[in-house]
């Protein structure tokens, strides 16, 4: 994947999350080749399971996962491959987690969906083919479960 689409990959997901959480982020065009630091904390831990900190937490999931993915996505060595795996491995798992504790039936489900993606992904034999494709919209299926938290 060439340096410039991953980077506008990144920052693409970055700003999804950012947004979607109500804040506004702004990237000078200069840091467009650095990954940015990110963090975007969701509500306190007592608010584990209310759908608006179980959205913003697997948004930040998938943006973390996407800065990881960053580092070594341009590489097809077998190490980076096993590294994008255990980032897509790490990702599902945290997002299974967030699922048990919402009791929303839509974000359960969504939470799934994308877990299950994920999941699908660190087996390919290929792990990069899913960072081009079906990683730049697999946040989009918590889009709809997501718009009224």
């Amino acid at each position: 994947m060439p340096q410039r689409r991953l980077t506008a990959l990144t920052i693409a997901l970055v700003a999804t999350a950012g947004l979607t959480a109500g804040c506004a982020i702004e990237i000078s065009p200069e840091a467009a080749g650095v990954p940015v630091p990110f963090s975007l904390a969701p509500t306190p831990s007592a608010s584990a399971g209310v759908p608006a900190y179980t959205c913003t937490a697997a948004y930040k999931i998938l943006t973390d996962g996407a800065v990881q993915l960053a580092g070594v996505a341009g590489s097809s060595s077998d190490s980076a491959k096993q590294k994008m795996r255990d980032t897509f491995t790490d990702m599902a798992g945290k997002l299974d987690k967030e699922a048990a504790l919402t009791s929303g039936p839509e974000l359960k489900q969504a939470l799934s969906a994308v877990s299950s993606d994920l999941t699908a992904a660190a087996q390919q034999p290929d792990p990069k083919a899913y960072v081009n494709g079906g990683f730049e919209t697999v946040g989009q299926k918590l889009d709809d479960a997501c718009a009224d938290a």
